[in-house]
């Protein structure tokens, strides 16, 4: 299903609640998720940063500054 059609259903769906309180979480999900994407951490590289970034990365693989994808998830699992 494409997003046009999932949008056109959730706003169906949205128009059937009568419910105060659901309307009331879901106009607060909608500010959140608003809210992070004007975070300034989403504003596009530019090439030369970009190039900087490639560069700092293939010089932190060379030099062993990397964790294994392995280490990293039981890192991650150890958080919850």
């Amino acid at each position: 299903m494409d997003l046009q059609t999932r949008k056109l259903e959730f706003i169906q769906e949205f128009l059937k609640i009568q419910s105060e309180d659901v309307i009331s979480r879901l106009e607060q999900i909608l500010r959140k998720e608003n809210k992070n994407f004007d975070n300034d951490d989403f504003k596009p590289l530019t090439i030369k940063e970009f190039n900087s970034r490639i560069d700092k990365s293939m010089e932190d693989s060379i030099n062993g500054r990397l964790i294994e994808s392995s280490e990293l998830k039981a890192k991650m699992d150890k958080w919850n």
